[in-house]
């Protein structure tokens, strides 16, 4: 069996590493990258027209939609302004 050993403050944590793990079903970005999608098309924008506005490249877009990018905090409220509601509307149903 493999364990995940940190170390926090002098004190030594070990635990079994498949409890270091989220299930692959459970991926968060994936589901964050559907949402925008769905959020993008509905405003009827291009994936192009959505990345101008939030001033992120085409690229880092398509990989947020299709779940490959892990973004920061920043870049999640860039989104959510860019379509137009709180970060607490984007986040719904995550």
């Amino acid at each position: 069996m493999l364990f995940t050993v940190l170390i926090v403050r002098g004190h030594i944590i070990v635990f079994p590493h498949s409890l270091a793990r989220v299930p692959r079903d459970a991926d968060i970005l994936e589901r964050f990258g559907e949402r925008v999608r769905e959020l993008r098309k509905r405003l009827g924008q291009s994936q192009e027209e959505f990345a101008e506005q939030c001033e992120l490249d085409r690229t880092y877009v398509g990989g947020i939609e299709r779940g490959e990018r892990n973004l920061s905090l920043r870049n999640i409220a860039v989104i959510a302004h860019a379509l137009e509601m709180s970060l607490s509307e984007l986040m719904k149903g995550l």
